[in-house]
């Protein structure tokens, strides 16, 4: 006889007693088929303590299909869980991701606004809206040579910054 047997007779579930050891291996290897052998033992058990708290066993007409049916939603209730708490943790991960990202946006805005004018103009004109060192030195009236001076000013300047 299983402990488990054992203290349902001792909690006075005769009845109970006899339909699990009836049913005990049946019940394993159904949850087994069913949901693969993880927790099968912590299901199985929850199913026979719901079982036993839950009814009176001469209204029970089809047992296995009872017993099958508390393990059914147990297992369903745990996967749920299961679920929410995956979720909960992506949601975390993702807004920490969305944090970081707001906060690298605004530091490096603020590097770039801490640039001289003269760099800072260079750099939009460059990275922002795309120009070649030729668009910018003909839009800014100066040198291409100067152009190519004042980004390499700006990005060590960024550079810079960003090791801080």
């Amino acid at each position: 006889m299983s402990d488990q047997s054992r203290r349902m007779e001792g909690e006075g579930g005769g009845e109970l007693s006899i339909l699990y050891r009836e049913n005990e291996r049946w019940l394993a290897r159904s949850l087994e088929r069913r949901f693969g052998d993880q927790d099968i033992e912590d299901l199985a058990q929850e199913t026979w303590l719901r079982l036993a708290s839950a009814v009176s066993f001469s209204d029970v007409r089809h047992p296995k299909a009872f017993l099958l049916r508390i393990a059914t939603n147990l297992a369903s209730t745990r996967r749920r869980r299961r679920e929410l708490a995956l979720r909960a943790e992506a949601g975390a991960a993702v807004r920490d991701c969305i944090d970081a990202d707001q906060t690298d946006r605004v530091m490096l805005i603020q590097i770039v606004l801490g640039l001289p004018e003269s760099l800072r103009d260079v750099f939009l004109l460059s990275r922002i809206d795309g120009l070649t060192n030729a668009q910018i030195a003909d839009r800014l009236g100066i040198s291409p040579k100067t152009v190519e001076w004042r980004m390499t000013r700006a990005l060590a300047h960024c550079a810079a910054q960003l090791r801080r």
